[in-house]
């Protein structure tokens, strides 16, 4: 017996960018983590030599799609929200990647909402400010295996979501 839940997916933005999804029946498979119903991993959106610098953001949209495909549909979709960066090509990056996320979820019409860095670190560690080890002994402690800090902060992400913090899901 499966039970029908939302599929909601949560992201952490970047060139690597970090991802874990609550599928609806729990039956996906792919990606490198499955544990009960979510499953998680990175993809990476770095552009080639011979490639203009919109080409990741075309990709990145594309992405979405296939990922709303396999899940059989997103139902709401959360992304780490950053509010401020290491510098002005970063801060570029992500205003790149979070605005394809927002067109994207207007077109498909799929809610969408941005948590701060500083409340998805103290939800999985207890400090606001935990550096990129704390969260990934974080999220390991809590039976995954991330393969970086971008998957260990998309699970992160998701298990707030799922465990009330971030309102029903």
């Amino acid at each position: 017996m499966t039970l029908r839940h939302p599929a909601v997916l949560a992201l952490d933005l970047g060139t690597t960018t970090g991802w874990a999804l609550r599928g609806q029946d729990g039956t996906i498979t792919s990606g490198t983590i499955t544990s009960g119903t979510i499953t998680s991993g990175t993809m990476t959106f770095r552009p080639s030599r011979f490639e203009g610098g919109g080409m990741r953001f075309l990709r990145f949209k594309r992405w979405l799609t296939e990922m709303k495909q396999l899940s059989g549909g997103i139902e709401s979709m959360v992304y780490e929200q950053v509010r401020r960066h290491a510098g002005v090509d970063a801060s570029h990056a992500y205003g790149g990647w979070l605005a394809i996320l927002s067109a994207w979820c207007e077109h498909h019409g799929i809610p969408y909402q941005g948590v701060p860095v500083g409340t998805i670190k103290r939800f999985a560690t207890g400090r606001g400010n935990a550096d990129k080890a704390a969260m990934i002994a974080a999220i390991r402690a809590r039976g995954f295996a991330p393969a970086d800090d971008n998957e260990a902060d998309a699970v992160a992400l998701l298990l707030w979501v799922i465990e009330g913090q971030g309102g029903t899901a």
